[in-house]
């Protein structure tokens, strides 16, 4: 029965670039399986996932939500991600806690930048998924084409399971590949035969699907050939390859006009994995624990909440029961689990437990941080955490009124709490509070959180990027020695070393011969040369460096591991100083759409921003410019674009790398 009740479980994410559909998608999906009796819509701010005030003023979803849904007696848990670049940490830490998702798509726009963002996000973490091309029913849609460029940018298989029935203001349905079914919606879903104008395109495309499948599974490669794939065999295999990630399922419809929504839910129902069909979670220690409720009680904290309230803690439950009023070990201390929620966006239900298989939010925790591990006491655990990203806009943040400093820390404190890529520091130099992030919106949205949450008025300066520093030319034998005497033990380490540079990221290699200097101290060193890598000549972290230990000498008494970090900190500076550094500064990838009109003054605009033009596209009668920016340029480009195009032209970006500046 508890098999049962895992094999019915699905947990699934929406991903998509900015305005592709995922909020109407989730609208329209719950209101399907009846969980709310009015579809909401996001140009009246009616949505239930986007429920923060920001949200439903901006258009876009913010805050990565959670809802769940019953459909065919099966329980979905859906949690609606961001698109916009900036959230992308919201969508990582959802990515790290889903069994599959549903890649959403423009049918006019096909693969957008982000869409390419997220999709890679979803390869890394090994999460399935199925597509969604989206808007049908806008002009200029063409769902060949969007599949196209998920051949081409997403680098996967797409195996097309549906025919549009009618085409832009005309849609009006889809044909089941797989059954041979058609269903068309007017109020409601209508199913029956496929109609014969449409029959052959249908077969068509019918036996195009099964080639596809049979190029890519040898096993019904007989089958294909003598009689064609049958109805289960199909199935079958397009589960296994959705589920191995060798090829993508591709549904299309238009959530907007409520069409393609119910054969969606059945897709995934079908196609996605339940908790116990993905591999067992791995602790960091190579323990595994399968999705089994009476195995020992596991979690991974993916979104922390703090609330007027309290702090509510969202946590995936991989294996094991855990009730309401137990202890749980947490971050090293056993603590109790006040109470149990079920979640429905910004409403919540107790319950009196949650098994394996469950996403929930908890009350009670105090040390619970994102990417902590719950476990039971008796069998500890630790899960890998989510990895967040480092922050590359900054801005000074200081309260209105003086009054108000104690007000603001608070505030700022409950902001890093809750969002991990955020990060808060004081100048050494100026004194002034720094907080840093992933976009100039993110800063913008943080700071208008804090002070409508926490009652205080918030000044911003001006954002600055994060600057990085690389080694252009190294030195070769460069000799330090830390010598220090003041009485009782002194402390004695002679290294010398070279530097070069690196394509990114530290390297630390020994060529020390001889046991000249002990394991240990090599060890010291490496580390004293990584507490150097905080701040370059130039001020900034330095990147893109190899450092090799080539010789040195100790002291009987005096050399320690403390003496050899020491001098593997200060004498990495001198070698600095003595190489030739270069400054890097932060490159993002802008995609700019506007009429063909103006195109001309885009073009200008983005090259007196030291951009330099990728490419450029037209569809459906506007143009797209890709181009390379320095971060630092971007700063209020939206409002030049606007006015340079009369409020027609929009742009996205998403960061790239570095460059030398």
């Amino acid at each position: 029965m508890r098999t049962t009740t895992l094999d019915a479980v699905r947990n699934l994410g929406i991903l998509a670039h900015v305005d592709a559909g995922k909020t109407t998608l989730t609208e329209r999906v719950l209101f399907a399986t009846g969980a709310t009796y009015k579809r909401g819509e996001v140009h009246d701010g009616t949505t239930v996932t986007d429920f923060d005030p920001q949200e439903r003023a901006r258009g876009i979803t913010i805050f990565a939500a959670a809802v769940s849904c019953t459909w065919d007696g099966h329980r979905v848990n859906l949690i609606d991600t961001p698109g916009h670049v900036d959230f992308s940490d919201e969508v990582e830490r959802s990515l790290r806690v889903l069994d599959g998702a549903v890649a959403v798509f423009d049918g006019v726009a096909g693969v957008e930048p982000q869409s390419e963002s997220v999709w890679r996000q979803a390869d890394r973490h090994g999460v399935p998924r199925i597509a969604f091309v989206n808007k049908l029913d806008r002009p200029g849609a063409d769902l060949d084409r969007a599949v196209e460029s998920i051949r081409t940018r997403l680098h996967t298989v797409p195996l097309v399971v549906q025919l549009p029935i009618g085409a832009e203001e005309a849609f009006e349905g889809v044909v089941d590949l797989v059954r041979m079914r058609a269903s068309t919606w007017n109020d409601e879903r209508l199913e029956g035969p496929v109609p014969q104008a449409l029959l052959p395109e249908a077969q068509r495309r019918r036996r195009l699907l099964e080639e596809a499948v049979a190029e890519l599974l040898p096993e019904v490669v007989e089958e294909f050939f003598e009689t064609g794939l049958s109805e289960r065999t199909l199935t079958n295999a397009l589960r296994e390859l959705t589920r191995n990630g060798r090829g993508t399922v591709v549904l299309c419809g238009s959530a907007y006009r409520n069409r393609g929504i119910e054969p969606l839910l059945d897709a995934v129902i079908v196609y996605l994995p339940s908790p116990v069909d993905v591999p067992a979670v791995r602790g960091v220690d190579g323990q595994e624990r399968e999705a089994d409720p009476d195995a020992p009680f596991s979690a991974l904290v993916f979104k922390v909440n703090a609330t007027a309230t309290g702090r509510l803690i969202y946590v995936r439950v991989y294996s094991g029961t855990v009730h309401k009023g137990e202890t749980v070990l947490v971050a090293g201390r056993n603590e109790r689990v006040g109470r149990i929620l079920r979640v429905q966006a910004d409403r919540h239900t107790p319950v009196d437990q949650a098994v394996a298989g469950d996403i929930v939010a908890v009350i009670g925790l105090k040390s619970a941080r994102t990417g902590a591990t719950l476990c039971d006491p008796a069998a500890p655990l630790s899960l890998e955490p989510p990895v967040s990203a480092e922050p590359v806009v900054s801005v000074a943040v200081e309260a209105r009124r003086s009054a108000d400093h104690a007000k603001l820390a608070e505030a700022l404190g409950h902001l890093a709490d809750e969002d991990p890529s955020l990060r808060v520091r004081t100048d050494p130099e100026t004194g002034q509070t720094v907080l840093s992030g992933l976009g100039e919106l993110h800063l913008q949205v943080a700071v208008k959180k804090a002070s409508t949450d926490h009652r205080v008025e918030i000044v911003m300066g001006r954002p600055k990027v994060a600057y990085r520093e690389t080694l252009a030319t190294g030195v070769t034998g460069f000799v330090y020695r830390h010598v220090k005497q003041d009485g009782g033990q002194g402390q004695f380490a002679h290294v010398v070393i070279d530097t070069e540079p690196l394509e990114t990221g530290f390297e630390f290699r020994s060529a020390v011969t001889g046991g000249r200097v002990p394991q240990e101290f090599v060890r010291a060193v490496e580390q004293g040369c990584r507490d150097a890598l905080a701040e370059g000549p130039l001020g900034h972290p330095v990147t893109g460096l190899r450092v090799t230990l080539t010789d040195g000498s100790t002291h009987v008494k005096d050399s320690s591991e403390m003496a050899f970090r020491t001098a593997g900190r200060l004498g990495l500076r001198e070698a600095l100083r003595a190489g030739t550094m270069t400054l890097l500064e932060p490159i993002a990838e802008v995609t700019v759409t506007v009429p063909e009109e103006y195109v001309g003054g885009v073009l200008g605009d983005l090259a007196s921003r030291r951009g330099r033009i990728v490419g450029s596209e037209v569809r459906a009668g506007t143009t797209v410019v890709t181009a390379s920016v320095p971060l630092a340029e971007m700063f209020g480009y939206v409002t030049r674009l606007r006015s340079r195009t009369q409020g027609r032209g929009t742009f996205t970006s998403r960061p790239i790398g570095y460059a030398a500046a």
